[in-house]
């Protein structure tokens, strides 16, 4: 069970995000929530401004409210603020950025009822997922449309995605047994304002970005012993002396893959003296990607956990306006993900390359096709990859350089967090395609060797592979052949779980 209100990590996003698992909130969060709701109360009997309980919004923000229409004055902020377009999130995102916004309210200093945090956390175990469009964030006031469209079914208006299609939110909560939220002063805008969207889209991308990791590592072994490449370039000795932990980790697990390698002994005293780049250095460049997304790491963890309201209610009785809403923290970091993880590809298409140009392979096959002439083997895989590599380099433009005031200027720098967020995961998602085309490629290289085998972590990740997908004999259609390998290659598939419990057990 997650428990809202205590310290979450990435891991505990996902388990909400993905797996489903039951969401409650802490006593003590519940109690933090009253005590802010209070100094609200309290100041609600005076006649001060105060920026979004008794005040218009952004530009809008110099005209005092009266007490008779502040509430009317959240409601139509969410109306309003449900401006997004296109295609709906994956309800994974959507998740998220619910547990998320929770996780915020949760803090105490937005002010609001506890009310507003348990309907999160009742639609997220009732599996209610707000229809929200994937566009229309510019990351200023942290994700304004796409928390509107969560926070507009709350109310019981708008709609939901269902197995069933798309539903009014109304019916959808009527089903579930819940009741439409009726905001409050100050509520409508606590639960639109802030980076819980792209920080939970981010935070989805960067579990899979650094499984994506360890899959680099196994898979590029897998091609080392295909096209018998040496591993003494990942000598612990040669790792040391430039002492980045993300290498010194990638050369771990290349030496404990490529272990008692009988390809290797086989061709030990030929005249090659050194391998291309693409495989003498894979730890420093697959390292220089766990690097940076420890960083990326970082930075998300201190988000999920921070507090991105506006105005801020502390327990003196203070309200006061700040920035915490801006994106750009996440935003920077999202573009590194996705420049730090495309590198990943971009190095693997170069190991494919090896893997099929006759002239590179070290004695396989032409494009490993059966009959040369005849058939074309795997040539379109690399070129498949060549596609999806060159489609990175243009996502991997940093989106956090770009601003386009907004709201009269009164919000005159903004961050374009969510454009960043959706660019990263869009990498991922092909570094995912082009790693599952250099395992096929390579497992198929290694069935050429045979009767010699790989090292011991090579023959395990066969055994994964050789599951689901036959040998590629005879050409035939490749497109199902990668969707099957990028199945398990993916958490929780199996090929890289499988893999590395068998390598630790191996390193003791």
């Amino acid at each position: 069970m997650v428990r809202v209100g205590e310290p979450l990590s990435i891991e505990d996003v996902v388990r909400v995000a993905r797996g489903f698992e039951e969401v409650t909130i802490s006593e003590a969060a519940l109690e933090r929530m009253e005590r802010g709701r209070a100094v609200v109360e309290a100041h609600l009997k005076g006649d001060k401004p105060i920026y979004g309980v008794n005040t218009g919004f952004g530009a809008l923000s110099e005209y005092v409210i009266g007490q008779e229409d502040i509430e009317t004055l959240q409601l139509n902020l969410v109306r309003s603020h449900s401006c997004g377009a296109g295609e709906p999130l994956p309800v994974e995102i959507v998740r998220a950025s619910m547990l998320l916004r929770a996780q915020v309210l949760a803090s105490g200093f937005s002010g609001v009822r506890p009310e507003l945090a348990m309907m999160l956390v009742d639609m997220l175990n009732a599996r209610i997922h707000p229809f929200v469009p994937e566009k229309g964030s510019v990351g200023a006031s942290g994700d304004l449309a796409p928390l509107a469209h969560i926070a507009l079914c709350m109310i019981g208006e708008g709609f939901c995605v269902s197995d069933s299609g798309v539903v009014s939110a109304g019916e959808a909560l009527k089903k579930a047994g819940l009741r439409p939220i009726s905001l409050k002063p100050k509520e409508g805008l606590s639960l639109v304002n802030g980076t819980q969207v792209m920080t939970g889209a981010g935070a989805l991308a960067l579990y899979d970005a650094e499984h994506l990791c360890l899959a680099a590592d196994i898979v590029g072994a897998m091609t080392l012993d295909a096209v018998k490449g040496s591993p003494d370039a990942f000598d612990e000795r040669i790792v040391s002396l430039r002492p980045h932990k993300g290498a010194i980790e990638s050369a771990r697990l290349l030496r404990l893959m490529l272990k008692d390698s009988e390809i290797r002994e086989s061709h030990r005293g030929c005249k090659k003296v050194q391998d291309p780049y693409s495989l003498r250095c894979m730890p420093q460049v697959h390292g220089a990607v766990r690097d940076g997304l420890s960083f990326v790491r970082q930075i998300l963890e201190t988000e999920i956990n921070s507090v991105t309201d506006n105005p801020l209610v502390f327990q003196d009785g203070a309200i006061i306006s700040g920035g915490n809403f801006h994106g750009e923290p996440v935003a920077i970091a999202l573009d590194l993900l996705a420049i730090a993880v495309s590198e990943l590809a971009s190095i693997s298409e170069r190991r494919v390359e090896h893997i099929l140009n006759p002239s590179l392979s070290g004695g396989l096959t032409p494009f490993l096709g059966a009959k040369e002439g005849l058939c074309s083997g795997m040539m379109i895989a690399q070129v498949l990859c060549a596609s999806l590599v060159s489609q990175n380099k243009v996502l991997a433009h940093p989106a956090s350089v770009d601003s386009i005031p907004s709201s009269a200027n009164k919000e005159d720098h903004v961050s374009m967090g969510m454009t960043s967020a959706m660019k990263a995961r869009e990498v991922v998602e092909n570094v995912f395609t082009v790693l599952s085309v250099e395992a096929l490629c390579a497992s198929n290289g290694l069935l050429q060797r045979r009767p010699l085998r790989g090292g011991v972590g090579v023959r395990a990740a066969e055994e994964v592979l050789g599951a689901v997908v036959a040998p590629y004999r005879d050409d035939r259609p490749l497109s199902w052949d990668i969707e099957k390998v990028k199945a398990v290659i993916r958490p929780g598939g199996g090929f890289v779980e499988k893999t590395v419990k068998a390598i630790n057990a191996m390193d003791g």
